[in-house]
């Protein structure tokens, strides 16, 4: 905690998410004598010297809300100046906790959906979080290559009938004309049960074919001098130096790879788990492991600070 932005030095809090099977989250409304009184946010509080965050987030919550957590991940770390002080928050999610729920301290709690927040107002800090809550643990990317359009078409309807919700159209070996029409078509279908899509490395193709963002490949990541247009982005990355452009560029997601081996690369070993967890320690962004994914691999991308992860071969 000895950090100074602004000749002020930040203040480490522990923030944790909790979060139903549906997905709702826990949001708890601040106490009369607090700063912020009657302001919602997501429960949490100071990570004492000498403190673990882990350890930080298993007090706070045993204190605030009398549970004890049972399944914590390192999720995202952001940084935010209130006109008082500037916090470091490291958000968790905490999936399972065991104890009566209940606000010890007499405050209100509700359970949310972070797409659409009943009660307010919420401190500011918390936007993006919640945004960043809206995206699901599985990032599809089209591979009609190696199945062919027609059969590609059915698996995706399959996929989405299953519940997958955000895709990525990138095939490298089409002509313009034929990824500009089959990009249509995934959108088309996509649309239809609320997936959302990202087309790689075209916004102007993202716009026409009226997809929901564009997902930019590294080398193009590393020449941007602002961020795109387009309501929603995201960038593959390799390294600290990608990360770092991806979130001074304030990406909406990022995709870290490779992880593990693949089929395609069966020879390049990848960066392995604990290197990948070094990498997206304090992140700001919401990251998806790629490389090597299998959808039984996701308890093990996040317990190492991933979002979610990203699949080829592995979802089709």
């Amino acid at each position: 905690m000895n950090a100074v932005a602004g000749h002020r030095q930040v203040l480490d809090v522990a923030v944790a998410v909790l979060q139903r099977a549906d997905g709702r989250v826990l949001l708890a409304q601040r106490p009369a004598g607090k700063p912020w009184e009657g302001y919602w946010e997501f429960p949490g509080g100071k990570i004492e010297p000498g403190e673990a965050v882990e350890q930080a987030l298993a007090r706070e919550l045993h204190e605030e809300l009398g549970v004890d957590p049972d399944r914590v991940y390192p999720w995202v770390t952001q940084e935010y100046a209130y006109p008082e002080k500037r916090v470091r928050l490291h958000f968790y999610r905490v999936r399972a906790w065991h104890g009566q729920l209940h606000g010890r301290e007499g405050q209100d709690m509700s359970w949310e959906n972070p797409a659409a927040v009943n009660i307010g107002p919420l401190l500011p800090a918390n936007d993006k979080v919640l945004r960043a809550l809206c995206l699901p643990s599985i990032y599809a990317i089209t591979d009609a290559r190696k199945y062919g359009e027609a059969e590609f078409m059915q698996r995706l309807k399959t996929a989405l009938e299953k519940g997958v919700r955000l895709i990525q159209v990138r095939e490298h070996d089409m002509s313009p004309e034929q990824l500009e029409s089959f990009a249509r078509r995934v959108v088309e279908l996509a649309h239809e049960h609320d997936a959302r899509v990202l087309v790689n490395g075209d916004e102007a193709l993202a716009r026409r074919c009226g997809a929901d963002g564009v997902h930019l490949p590294s080398e193009k990541l590393m020449r941007m001098k602002q961020r795109p247009g387009s309501r929603m982005w995201a960038a593959s990355c390799h390294d600290a130096a990608e990360l770092a452009q991806a979130a001074a560029m304030e990406a909406d997601f990022v995709v870290l790879s490779p992880v593990l081996p693949t089929p395609t690369h069966p020879d390049a070993a990848g960066m392995g788990w604990e290197k990948y967890a070094a990498l997206v320690k304090n992140y700001p962004v919401p990251v998806y492991a790629l490389g090597g994914m299998k959808p039984e691999l996701l308890d093990t991308a996040m317990r190492h600070g991933a979002h979610g992860i990203s699949l080829l071969s592995g979802i089709w």
